[in-house]
């Protein structure tokens, strides 16, 4: 489950295209945050994917990545030519194929890898999309999980919004801001579509005679759609970007992200994922519903600057500010398989997070004045440093974020415990803790 969005202009303040997207997976899922320089391959070289292989392009461009850590293919991420991409999970009236196809995640960076704009990475996946359909087992510890999948992909110059139903597919250019969540969004209205989209729908019995052809009526799942309360988070980050309009910028991308709706917020007050910043709370309905990483890219013509938490649970991270200008990014550590490891980047800023949790409303407001104010450094000295400081820049705010998070969660984890969450939600996350080897404070 997760959310994605793009403003471009006039929704914007300066007139650049600003996307935006957080990652929800399992609560132990550690999603790496990675960078692959440009490379040349030899002629008839093989890709291994997550399930399947592939022929290797001849040339691939620089990346940087967020991937669930047992994946090979990634949630979200960005390329050195100013090409950006989100994939959500959608569940669609067409059959679904578990085996010998690649992954939504897959599809992604095979585009980004391979793309010199939006449209060029739009024509990508829907190349693979024929070619090795979509699917597969794409849940950490639930294997039964499997879906189609929608994408926004957006460069300096423009956004594409990519819906997907098995092999069938259409897509929408933006016009001025989009959201995306889990579930088909494009109606009446598309660009482009594959040539059998209408008359399958019409076959199938989905497309009445004479009602006109709404793509997401016709091939949603009512049932896997409902459950995700993806309406509800659409409608929450469409309504948020909407109000900004001309005033949009990277801070305001961040606050969206960060949204847990209005009022006072406590994770375990709510059965259904219905927050845009995502809290795991129960094994039915939430989860695969904890916000594992997010990202927020800034697109200039001739600049682009990635801001990437790294880490779960954005309402409480720091977003630090990346470049893809070799080399990027400092070592994060480990990708431990869903098992706490100290070194790693994840786990260490995890430790934070489940320790807010003891008490959301308490320690969460205790960290966020701290790492507001860290935030606006990092955003003041991005925007006056120079191309040759990128590196340095990067290194600083990874380094400093690392040791505030572990001042505060000394911090936290010193405080009394004033609202106690409920019963169940402290038995769900003791579980997973047990799991992950975490013992919280």
């Amino acid at each position: 489950m997760c959310d994605t969005f793009v403003a471009l202009p006039p929704f914007t303040a300066d007139g650049s295209v600003i996307f935006g997207k957080n990652s929800d997976r399992e609560p132990n899922e550690a999603e790496v945050l990675e960078y692959h320089p440009a490379l040349v391959h030899g002629k008839g070289e093989s890709l291994r994917c997550t399930y399947i292989t592939v022929p290797q392009a001849e040339e691939t461009f620089a990346v940087l990545l967020c991937r669930p850590f047992w994946m090979w293919g990634a949630e979200m991420g960005a390329n050195e030519n100013g090409v950006v991409m989100g994939n959500e999970a959608v569940w669609t009236r067409m059959p679904m194929r578990k085996e010998g196809v690649l992954t939504g995640m897959d599809l992604l960076r095979i585009a980004l890898e391979r793309s010199r704009s939006a449209q060029h990475a739009l024509g990508i996946v829907l190349q693979h999309l024929e070619d090795y359909g979509q699917g597969g087992l794409c849940g950490y510890e639930d294997r039964r999980i499997s879906y189609h999948n929608s994408f926004l992909i957006a460069d300096p110059k423009e956004a594409w919004v990519l819906e997907t139903a098995g092999p069938l597919w259409a897509a929408l250019k933006v016009k001025g801001m989009y959201a995306i969540s889990n579930g088909l969004t494009i109606g009446e209205e598309f660009s482009e579509a594959h040539p059998e989209l209408i008359e399958t729908a019409r076959k199938k019995g989905w497309l009445k005679k004479g009602a006109p052809f709404h793509f997401a009526r016709c091939f949603s799942d009512y049932l896997y759609t409902t459950f995700s309360a993806s309406r509800t988070r659409r409608e929450r980050s469409a309504k948020r970007i909407a109000g900004m309009e001309g005033t949009m910028d990277v801070p305001a991308a961040f606050e969206v992200l960060r949204d847990h709706g209005d009022g006072e917020y406590r994770p375990d007050s709510h059965l259904l994922g219905n927050r845009l910043c995502a809290h795991a709370g129960n094994k039915i309905f939430r989860n695969a519903m904890q916000t594992v990483g997010s990202l927020v890219v800034h697109l200039k013509p001739n600049f682009q600057t990635c801001w990437a938490t790294g880490t779960s649970s954005p309402c409480i991270a720091t977003f630090k500010p990346v470049w893809l200008r070799d080399p990027v990014l400092p070592d994060p550590g480990p990708a431990s398989a869903g098992r706490f490891d100290a070194r790693s980047l994840w786990w260490h800023h995890e430790k934070l997070h489940r320790a807010v949790l003891q008490d959301f409303p308490t320690r969460a407001k205790a960290v966020r004045k701290e790492r507001d104010a860290l935030e606006k450094e990092l955003l003041v000295k991005a925007s006056q440093g120079s191309p040759g400081e990128c590196r340095e820049m990067t290194e600083a705010a990874f380094e400093t974020a690392w040791a505030r998070t572990a001042e505060w969660t000394a911090l936290v984890q010193e405080l009394p415990v004033a609202t106690r969450p409920r019963f169940f939600y402290r038995r769900y996350w003791e579980g997973q803790n047990r799991k992950s080897g975490m013992v919280p404070q």
